[in-house]
């Protein structure tokens, strides 16, 4: 019988004091908080399984209440995000829960914000959120391939990535609605997906993600993706899921 495999880590990175994303996978999560090996878990192929990160805010206090609070939300929603517009509808409520958390504080996290990336497994296909800058890979047959939409503006020249985000749930004073990315594509045979907050994408290059998810298997490729960022330097919070479906 088919089911979804989900293998996962999140560190605090080298630089940082503490780990202010947060994961969901099916009804789990990891809200700002340490793994230390990856964990593997198994949910029945059919229902809708989600699987995102969400990335404080850096430079805004509150980033991990804030991813934290996302991830909760979709987790207990996961079950019901079977199509585009309920996708939307979620992420939409997660926005909103992040400026009345904030209001609620009296000012003292004001703007606190964060990204969120992620997948929803279907039996036929795959529906692919996200709003800032972590990602959605896909690991196939034909390379590696990013599924998600950045929301950062151009890069200057000679750079590879930037640390702006052009939108995210919450990151401002006032309520400001988003424009989510989701998209459905095939579940192709063969292939992983890669579910990441960008302290794994900024550090490490493409060529280098490519070859670590053709040459490992799913019980090492978390580790080893997450060795490839401290290698680099580690200068952020490092999240990462990788996703295949067993037994199609």
């Amino acid at each position: 019988m088919p089911y979804v495999a989900v293998t996962a880590l999140s560190h605090p990175g080298l630089l940082r004091e503490r780990n202010e994303d947060s994961l969901v996978a099916g009804p789990w999560t990891l809200c700002a908080t340490v793994t230390e090996s990856p964990q593997t878990l198994m949910f029945p192929f059919g229902s809708p399984v989600v699987v995102a990160v969400a990335d404080g805010l850096g430079g805004h206090p509150g980033g991990d209440v804030a991813s934290a609070l996302v991830a909760r939300r979709i987790a207990a929603c996961g079950a019901s995000m079977s199509d585009e517009e309920a996708v939307h509808d979620v992420l939409d409520a997660c926005n909103r829960a992040v400026y009345r958390a904030a209001d609620d504080t009296g000012g003292g996290l004001a703007a606190m914000g964060t990204t969120v990336a992620g997948v929803v497994v279907r039996p036929d296909s795959l529906l692919v959120f996200n709003v800032g800058d972590s990602r959605v890979l896909a690991a196939g047959p034909d390379g590696l391939r990013q599924l998600s939409t950045d929301d950062s503006p151009a890069l200057e020249p000679g750079c590879r990535t930037t640390p702006v985000v052009t939108q995210c749930l919450g990151g401002n004073t006032a309520y400001t609605p988003v424009v989510p990315h989701i998209t459905t594509t095939p579940l192709v045979p063969g292939t992983r997906y890669l579910i990441c907050t960008d302290g794994l994408t900024d550090p490490v290059p493409p060529e280098t993600l490519r070859q670590l998810l053709h040459d490992h298997q799913d019980d090492h490729i978390a580790f080893e993706l997450w060795k490839a960022a401290i290698t680099a330097g580690g200068p952020d919070n490092i999240t990462v899921a990788v996703v295949r479906v067993v037994g199609e």
